[in-house]
């Protein structure tokens, strides 16, 4: 348990007991990041459907902030940099990598959080209108398996965050974690598109960037999530709502 509570305490700004930890401890921590998305989900359908008694948008608004402010915009600063770096990628790999390293947001980047949030907003708002819970539950979990397969098939894009984990990650936690993956799919069967988007992440990374890095897992769970409400959102405008709908959560 001490790997999931080092797990939120990294991943989450919730209040977590103080844990002694080391390198080791801290880079095995990355295979409980889909437990992480469950508590984050948990979070923001509970969030999302509070906000839902006054009416959508102050739901979808509520469930956005409470992903906001959970995860403390860990993610949303990877996309950033990575909008960022993919902004100068015509400049040569070197320009690439030091925009990477660069802490502050350039235009590339303000622009992607600014349109993820809209997205997300708007999606959010969708999904509420159809009572769709159940998928902004499991929706975080799935996209927080990435950051596994990723670890395990990419390489370091150098000497970073990315790289710490990369010994920890095990061919057994990705098949565990995919299992549970095709478990919750009975629930929200949209997360069978799950494999498809991080696989899609990886090689876009593979191919733009050369490697994984810490911005890159970021980005790529920004991605996927994204990614996997608005497949949710498509399921749920082609076969409705119903009582017995595992998809719609009501």
């Amino acid at each position: 348990m001490k790997g999931l509570i080092v797990a939120l305490q990294f991943l989450t700004r919730l209040p977590m007991p103080r844990v002694k930890t080391d390198e080791a401890i801290f880079a095995a921590s990355m295979r409980w990041f889909p437990a992480v998305g469950l508590v984050v989900g948990a979070i923001v359908a509970g969030a999302a459907w509070t906000g839902a008694r006054i009416d959508g948008w102050t739901g979808a608004l509520a469930g956005l902030m409470a992903w906001v402010l959970v995860t403390g915009a860990l993610h949303l600063d990877g996309l950033a940099d990575l909008a960022d770096a993919q902004g100068a990628i015509h400049k040569g790999r070197e320009r690439l990598l030091a925009v990477l390293a660069d802490p502050h947001v350039g235009s590339f980047g303000v622009v992607a959080i600014v349109l993820q949030i809209i997205a997300k907003l708007v999606l959010l708002h969708a999904l509420i209108a159809a009572g769709a819970y159940v998928p902004l539950v499991l929706i975080p979990f799935a996209a927080r398996i990435g950051p596994l397969p990723w670890t395990l098939w990419l390489p370091p894009l150098h000497e970073g965050l990315a790289s710490r984990f990369r010994d920890a990650v095990r061919p057994r936690d990705v098949a565990a974690w995919g299992m549970m993956l095709a478990a919750a799919a009975w629930f929200a069967p949209v997360l069978l598109a799950t494999p498809l988007f991080i696989a899609g992440w990886g090689w876009h990374v593979r191919r733009t960037l050369g490697g994984i890095s810490g911005d890159a897992h970021g980005a790529g769970i920004e991605v996927v999530e994204t990614a996997l409400l608005t497949a949710a959102l498509l399921v749920t405008a082609a076969f409705g709502q119903a009582p017995d709908c595992p998809l719609c959560g009501g």
